[in-house]
């Protein structure tokens, strides 16, 4: 496949622009070019000095592609020249190294074309890696997530844990690639999609019998399913994905794959920034009582845990309906609340108001005891017949114990909806439900 830094001669004025540390070249009719430049997580974007001569038109790019395309067909004997994907209004080309994305009306409001090239080629020894980690990584049977933001060295990171895999561990590595850009070593197969489809990959995939699988680029819900399903067969799965960090790389996972499967889906996060490892992430399956309830309301529950120290950060499980992720140290705001007893008050102010469609007030009075201030002709109601609603409420909520309080009782600083409340504080003036007064009202009007 593509070597670093090697690409067939491409038109005199694109390489007099794309200098030693050009990351990005930035073309578009009637725009000055402008490159983005520097290290991994230090590009920066600017014009090029002395590059506008007011010829950038649309007949000169219309031009420079055509070039591009001759040369693809002029090294057709390279397996790293092609024409990745052709569609109307966009043309992305591999020439080498570098990825060319080319696009025009009426996919663009103007034509542009956009060469990428990677900046550095790292082997796994330029990063200092705990030993831990990469004993970890060697084990070529795991659900790994690289996540940073782009341009953080996501992509290098994983062709460098490629061919370690591939170089020193002795394993079978193939990538899935859309487009296909990673710089490997010609012995490890990189896979586009077939038919335009990931999923038609992954079946031919599980064909060629690979030990490990590097998924670049997972975005979408369906790629997120996709790494799941290659990941429960057995294979080794390396994604990389966006995301702001490690944590977050994980929330992108839920949804998409049941709860109890997670941590058999993904089991280490290295979030990256700047071309460093910033934290890595573990998780874990137990089954325990999440951090703040009681010892008889024990669930399943993924532990998130800094590696290598072992440090319990958060808990994963189920909670009413939703699935929570709770920081287990610290509080969630500046009165205190700590993350269990915010994310209790949410789901009880959300569980009321589907029961009986109205808003009401909550307030935490204890590490796990509440107190409910609610329309006075609703109390009845949220208490139930025996306090079996009441009842049904704390065994939901993990144990909590929970009271029930008319608004008039309500303290300044809890806070309620302002509509929603005067509708409720309207109707609740006598101790009968208002449906109950609406009716009495149009028995009187009937008798009158």
């Amino acid at each position: 496949m593509a070597t670093f830094s090697s690409h067939p001669d491409l038109p005199e004025i694109l390489e007099n622009l794309i200098e030693d540390d050009v990351h990005t070249l930035f073309l578009k009719a009637d725009c000055p070019p402008r490159t983005k430049a520097g290290g991994i997580g230090n590009l920066r974007l600017a014009d090029v000095e002395g590059a506008d001569d007011g010829g950038w038109d649309t007949l000169r790019l219309e031009s420079l592609q055509e070039e591009i395309l001759s040369a693809v067909d002029d090294n057709r004997d390279r397996s790293d020249c092609f024409l990745e994907i052709d569609r109307k209004g966009c043309q992305v080309i591999q020439l080498g190294d570098l990825r060319i994305s080319c696009a025009w009306p009426p996919f663009a409001d103007a034509r542009e074309i956009t060469i990428v090239r990677p900046v550095a080629k790292l082997s796994i020894s330029d990063y200092d890696i705990d030993p831990k980690l990469i004993d970890r990584l060697s084990d070529h049977h795991r659900g790994v997530f690289i996540c940073g933001r782009p341009g953080s060295g996501k992509t290098t990171l994983a062709q460098a844990v490629a061919e370690y895999l591939d170089e020193d561990v002795g394993a079978m590595v193939k990538t899935m690639e859309a487009p296909r850009d990673l710089q490997l070593a010609n012995r490890i197969t990189q896979y586009a999609p077939l038919e335009g489809d990931l999923e038609k990959t992954a079946e031919i995939i599980f064909l060629v019998r690979p030990d490990f699988v590097i998924f670049d680029e997972v975005r979408r819900a369906r790629d997120f399913e996709i790494f799941a399903d290659v990941r429960l067969a057995g294979v080794g799965l390396l994604g990389v994905t966006h995301a702001n960090s490690a944590l977050e790389a994980i929330q992108r996972l839920i949804g998409k794959v049941e709860l109890g499967l997670v941590s058999q889906v993904l089991d280490t996060i290295l979030h990256v920034e700047a071309g460093k490892i910033h934290q890595v992430l573990e998780l874990r399956m137990t089954v325990k009582p999440p951090s703040g309830m009681q010892e008889e309301l024990a669930r399943p529950v993924i532990e998130v845990v800094e590696f290598p120290s072992g440090k319990i950060t958060h808990e994963m499980f189920a909670f009413g309906s939703e699935i929570a992720v709770v920081p287990v140290d610290g509080v969630s705001s500046s009165k205190g609340v700590s993350p269990m007893a915010a994310l209790a008050r949410d789901q009880l102010v959300h569980k009321i108001q589907q029961w009986v469609g109205v808003q009401c007030g909550v307030k935490i009075t204890g590490q796990n005891s509440a107190e409910i201030y609610a329309p006075k002709g609703m109390v009845a109601t949220l208490i139930g017949k025996g306090g079996e609603n009441i009842r049904d409420l704390q065994d939901e909520l993990g144990g909590m114990r929970l009271s029930v309080s008319s608004f008039s009782e309500m303290p300044d600083d809890v806070q309620v909806k302002n509509d929603v409340y005067t509708i409720e504080d309207r109707f609740s003036a006598d101790s009968k439900p208002w449906n109950n007064k609406k009716g009495g009202r149009k028995n009187k009007r009937n008798r009158r």
